[in-house]
């Protein structure tokens, strides 16, 4: 369960933003889940919901954006159908993994600034 680790890491970062910015509160965090990036999205939530006590983020909901994979030719763009073979359908050119499919991303801290 590496949830628990990317947690940990979220909710360092968030305080370390906070800190360096002088706030005074935070209010909300973003965060997206790639498909393809090996993250559970309700073991992540649960870890969050569990490691967030005693923390600047003990109040703060997290909202989790799940990001489907896709790829596409990095040549013409065309599109590649999910299940598909992954060469382009225009060009026959190897197809690319699109970006934040295999990714974590804190994606927005809201927080009240003096």
């Amino acid at each position: 369960m590496h949830e628990y680790s990317l947690v940990e890491a979220l909710v360092t970062r968030v305080e370390a933003e906070a800190r360096k910015r002088g706030a005074l509160a935070v209010h909300r965090l973003s965060v997206r889940v790639g498909e393809l990036s090996g993250v559970d999205p309700e073991l992540f939530q649960t870890a969050y919901e569990t490691f967030r006590a005693g923390t600047l983020c003990a109040d703060v909901p997290l909202t989790l954006t799940r990001v489907a994979a896709s790829w596409s030719c990095p040549r013409c763009k065309t599109p590649i159908a999910r299940g598909a073979i992954l060469r382009c359908p225009a060009c026959d050119a190897p197809g690319k993994l699109d970006d934040g499919s295999d990714a974590l991303t804190l994606d927005r801290i809201e927080m009240e600034v003096p």
